[in-house]
């Protein structure tokens, strides 16, 4: 008797597990339809395999980001600048991903953000704090532009 209770009781929180999940799907759909009818920024229109390879080189650029303020911190100017250079700069790879895209406006702000990168990168190598600051803001502004403006 207690086995097939047991097991009755186990059915019973399986079946409400996968009502609630379906329930929380379905729910989590019409959410995100509603919100992308409120996101007024501009498809980029991206296929899905594209989308992942764009969104890694986001990740990337954020990680970028992090590690050249540790090295800031730490004050490893010198390094903190190669990174620049070759995780944010317009290195032949990312100018060849810039023109792959149709939208000029975003071609032209991932340029102006690339570019800012190596700007980044030379300033660091001054070793002024401040400056380096002031190129760090100038590059992570495009990032704000570029997200404000676009969505995948």
């Amino acid at each position: 008797m207690n086995r097939t209770l047991l097991i009755a009781a186990f059915a019973g929180i399986i079946g409400f597990n996968m009502a609630f999940a379906a329930d929380e799907t379905m729910h989590h759909g019409n959410h995100q339809h509603e919100m992308d009818m409120m996101d007024t920024r501009t498809s980029l229109g991206l296929s899905p395999q594209m989308k992942q390879h764009q969104l890694s080189n986001m990740r990337g650029h954020v990680e970028a980001i992090k590690t050249i303020t540790g090295l800031m911190a730490e004050n490893k100017f010198d390094e903190a600048s190669q990174v620049a250079h070759t995780q944010l700069g317009l290195t032949p790879e990312m100018q060849s991903m810039c023109d792959m895209f149709g939208n000029e406006y975003f071609r032209k702000l991932g340029y102006a953000f690339h570019k800012s990168g190596d700007d980044l990168g030379d300033v660091l190598k001054t070793k002024n704090i401040n400056k380096s600051l002031r190129a760090l803001n100038k590059t992570m502004q495009y990032c704000v532009e570029c997200h404000a403006t676009f969505r995948q």
